[in-house]
């Protein structure tokens, strides 16, 4: 099933309105469905759609084999000779002269990282093609798409070579909480809002993991067949993910991974945890693992000075990946035998404080949706992310789930999921927000999302700005 991606649908469609051809560069995490988003832009502009995929790199695959591939492919789908390509220059001297300057096409060329590693030469001769042959096609728009972000990033995007080429570069996110209910609704099922909140826990928004899920299942039951079967889907998805999606230092990029599981830390905080040096050499690996979708890095303003912050934090923000490393790495073996089993999440240890993070780890994927409930989508935003005030020997230190800046406001965001979220969350808010060091010229709101059985008396309180519940953030009641 396809849900969602209306605002790329839209960005793909508006380069039909160029008089010249289109390049794309489109990227994400594996399994978000970037290929799939083009096919499904191609079919709804009834289009001819052409699709050449790289060849996945493994022992005895060379560049020749992705030669081989590409000519088979082309041949497939368009009939044109299937005979020996001797070269990169000779495969897009091929692709063009199957290209009809008078018929829309897209044109997708996958997992371009795997078709281009085995020869140095790949990116000038597809620079080369572009300029002389494709850009010539004024009915084309060809998209070039892989997991490996970091070598678009460096081939393509920053590149002397193809600057100023791209006309759109897609960063594909993972699919809104209010788009993730959608798979729920198959079979005319009424999930509640807890079960659906417990997988997309442990899957986040990726379309594949969402599209194995059994609506007529508890939560409970969908993680133990997707996660704690011998041979299931998330059971053996991250090797594959994690190794596809990086180049080189793969035990390395796995440590950093494992010492941000329990929380965010710095850089000089990741270093010590592992014993390395805090250098360019970590900044560089936590920059790959930002490009791959595994974690993002977290800035903002100071809300005292309104400038940048000096401090730096990382954090995983692929719910699956943490949940991966926290519980199913360490059962693997179990899980083979087919003897690893609990009746419910909460069995699981430390599940309780996990939950908080992988539930901010949805929240903070939906900022635009919690921006718009506040009534900032027409609004300048400054800053949006989580905030530490270290204490020092002035001020005492605070951490804030996500701090929202405008020029004239500053929106505490405080993120709970407890079975009962009772007065106590004013008072935590509270003390937090006394502790907070703002100038003067701002005024601060609080707002509570949450996921849980809220007090009366909060909501009667009307201490909050805003309370923005989970089941408004899918988009539905208490059950679908």
């Amino acid at each position: 099933m396809f849900v969602g991606r209306e605002e790329q649908l839209e960005q793909l469609k508006a380069l039909w309105r160029k008089p010249v051809a289109s390049l794309v560069t489109c990227r994400g995490r594996r399994r978000i469905g970037k290929s799939t988003l083009i096919e499904e832009f191609a079919r709804r502009n009834r289009v001819r759609f052409i699709k050449l995929e790289g060849i996945e790199p493994q022992p005895g695959v060379t560049n020749e084999t992705q030669l081989n591939a590409f000519a088979q492919q082309l041949a497939e789908q368009t009939g044109c000779e299937d005979t020996r390509l001797e070269n990169w220059f000779k495969a897009f001297a091929r692709l063009a002269k199957v290209l009809n300057p008078r018929e829309k096409t897209v044109l997708l060329i996958d997992e371009i990282s795997w078709m281009g590693k085995f020869d140095v030469t790949f990116p000038g001769e597809l620079k080369y093609a572009w300029d002389n042959r494709f850009s010539k096609n004024p009915k084309l728009i060809m998209v070039l798409c892989g997991s490996v972000s970091s070598w678009i990033d460096k081939k393509i995007l920053k590149s002397k070579g193809f600057v100023g080429r791209p006309s759109l570069n897609l960063l594909i996110p993972e699919l809104s909480m209010r788009e993730c209910a959608a798979f729920w609704r198959r079979g005319g099922c009424r999930a509640s809002s807890t079960d659906i909140i417990d997988v997309l826990s442990v899957a986040g928004g990726v379309p594949k993991y969402l599209e194995n899920i059994d609506p007529a299942l508890s939560a409970d039951e969908n993680i133990k067949r997707l996660c704690f079967t011998p041979g299931a889907l998330l059971v053996e998805e991250f090797d594959e993910i994690f190794n596809d999606a990086l180049d080189a230092n793969l035990g390395l990029k796995k440590r950093i991974l494992m010492s941000l599981r329990d929380g965010n830390k710095t850089p000089t905080e990741v270093a010590e945890a592992l014993g390395l040096e805090n250098n360019g050499h970590l900044s560089g690996y936590l920059d790959e693992l930002e490009l791959a979708g595994f974690v993002a890095k977290d800035t903002g303003l100071n809300p005292c000075t309104g400038k940048r912050s000096n401090t730096v934090r990382y954090r995983i923000s692929d719910n699956y990946t943490r949940f991966y490393l926290k519980y199913i790495e360490p059962n693997r073996e179990l899980i083979a035998k087919g003897t690893f089993s609990f009746v419910s999440l909460a069995q699981l240890p430390g599940w309780d404080a996990v939950l908080g993070l992988q539930f901010e780890s949805l929240v903070h994927a939906n900022l635009r949706e919690i921006i718009r409930r506040i009534g900032l989508d027409q609004t300048l935003i400054l800053s949006a992310a989580p905030y530490v005030q270290h204490p020092t020997t002035r001020a005492a230190g605070c951490q804030i789930d996500l701090l929202v800046q405008t020029r004239r406001m500053h929106y505490v965001v405080e993120i709970k999921r407890r079975e009962s979220i009772g007065e106590w969350v004013v008072t935590e808010v509270e003390e937090k927000m006394a502790k907070l060091k703002t100038s003067r010229t701002v005024s601060v709101v609080p707002v509570l999302v949450y996921d849980g059985r809220l007090s009366k008396r909060v909501t009667a309180d009307g201490y909050f700005g805003w309370t923005i519940s989970a089941q408004e953030m899918l988009g539905m009641g208490e059950a679908l």
